[in-house]
């Protein structure tokens, strides 16, 4: 690959960090629901394992506190800004 990439004059390649939760809000978002909601939970089917997501994450819904926390680390916001 880096011959490859070598050869390509027109192609400039960022090597990014292989895990980086602090870049991305849904790492916090996982980190919830795998603390709680899926904790010293054994799934017995996928629907059992999405019906779990999908409760844990409809109740984080209602809990904006949880969602500015994860996104606290990544410098985003709910608030939108103005140009």
């Amino acid at each position: 690959m880096r011959q490859f990439i070598a050869r390509q004059e027109w192609l400039t390649v960022y090597q990014l960090p292989s895990y980086a939760p602090d870049l991305n809000p849904v790492e916090g978002i996982r980190s919830l629901l795998r603390r709680s909601w899926l904790s010293n939970t054994a799934f017995t089917t996928l629907g059992h394992l999405i019906q779990t997501i999908r409760h844990g994450m409809k109740k984080i819904q209602y809990r904006p506190h949880l969602i500015e926390g994860s996104l606290a680390s990544t410098e985003l916001s709910l608030t939108p800004t103005t140009p």
